[in-house]
């Protein structure tokens, strides 16, 4: 089972990393057809996962919330390192539906994988509501945790610069090899690469 471990990449103003996370909601959000997706990312020495990145529903002002590593279903696949597709939150007891209403959107159904990078959760990949055809299958619950281990490889391809630099903006090379394996991981999820 892998470990969960705070990412060295915390450095606010990283523009890469930003923009990074933000291309991994917007194309999980258009992939699965989905009224919103997020990324939280573990800060382990809180014990909290944070809001770094939301498309959709929430996005003008979930970014920055924190919660507790352990609660709702974010909780349980960070802590986990497995995936999970719910299709009727109202009947799973790990939904926490008193934390979904305070970030002003609850869903009916979620998909949510974790972002493993080096046997190490950084945090997970949340797609709310997505299409009936989205979660009816292992095959979709697999795209999505394919995805959510592309975008850790891609982040941790910023990691190293971040940490080396202070968490100044990311530029040159290692910005466009983290966005290049995201564009391919896109073309191939739509079936176009």
């Amino acid at each position: 089972m892998p470990t969960s471990a705070s990412p060295s990449f915390h450095a606010p103003g990283d523009a890469a990393r930003h923009e990074l996370l933000q291309s991994v909601v917007d194309v999980a959000r258009a992939i699965f057809g989905a009224a919103a997706s997020s990324v939280c990312l573990l800060d382990e020495e809180a014990d909290e996962l944070v809001f770094q990145a939301v498309s959709g529903e929430g996005e003008a002002f979930l970014v920055g919330r924190r919660f507790p590593a352990g609660r709702g279903i974010a909780g349980w696949v960070a802590t986990s390192g497995e995936p999970m597709v719910v299709d009727d939150l109202s009947r799973n007891a790990s939904f926490d539906r008193s934390l979904a209403e305070s970030t002003e959107y609850v869903p009916d159904a979620l998909m949510a994988a974790p972002l493993i990078s080096e046997s190490r959760v950084l945090g997970v990949l949340e797609v709310l509501d997505p299409s009936p055809q989205a979660r009816s299958g292992v095959r979709e619950l697999d795209l999505l945790a394919m995805f959510a281990r592309q975008a850790a490889a891609a982040l941790r391809v910023l990691a190293p610069h971040a940490a080396a630099t202070g968490g100044r903006r990311l530029e040159g090379e290692r910005r466009e090899d983290a966005l290049q394996l995201l564009g391919s991981l896109e073309r191939l999820l739509r079936g176009t690469g």
